[in-house]
């Protein structure tokens, strides 16, 4: 771990192994004073009695909420990890053919990337406003006008992509609510 290569592998939802390798010397460290403590479990804290715990799904998104200051939880962020890698994967051309992935083909790409099927991938974890506004032809020319114009600014807490992505469904139109019909 000293090059800051990370490898995760585990077992995720379904039995499907999974295998995530990220390159960070800042992690890498983490992880190693992580692996130091003893007990089974990678991720551990050690508590007000000096005794290791693990670190549950119940902790994560009870910090999420904490720090958020809001009802947040892992999924959200899958959520929004989702449906900022469809957006993409919906823009870059097609190796085969030059024109925009078809929808089908950017659901499979985000479902291996999350590690879920593909129809778990579109129903929880890609905003539906991304496949409408693909389909309308709305999605890409505002994806390529607004990654132009984020160069431009200061960077934020926000990548590129996610800035561009926030902008597109934050700027759509919701359908107006009907009048009820009167009797």
């Amino acid at each position: 771990m000293t090059t800051g290569l990370v490898e995760f592998r585990f077992q995720a939802k379904s039995g499907k192994l999974q295998c995530v390798r990220l390159s960070d010397r800042r992690l890498a460290r983490i992880v190693k004073a992580c692996q130091d403590l003893p007990g089974q479990h990678l991720f551990q804290y050690v508590d007000a009695d000096g005794s290791p715990k693990p670190v549950t799904s119940s902790d994560v998104n009870a910090y999420l909420r904490a720090i958020a200051g809001d009802d947040f939880t892992a999924k959200d962020f899958r959520t929004w990890a989702g449906t900022v890698l469809a957006a993409t994967a919906l823009c870059e051309p097609d190796p085969d053919s030059g024109a925009c992935r078809s929808v089908p083909v950017a659901i499979k790409l985000v479902a291996a990337r999350l590690g879920n099927t593909p129809a778990v991938c579109r129903k929880s974890y890609i905003h539906p406003g991304i496949i409408e506004g693909h389909l309308a032809g709305t999605l890409r020319p505002f994806l390529e006008r607004g990654a132009v114009a984020r160069r431009t600014r200061r960077a934020g807490a926000l990548s590129a992509a996610e800035g561009v992505v926030l902008a597109f469904l934050s700027g759509r139109r919701r359908p107006a609510r009907r009048a009820p019909a009167s009797a």
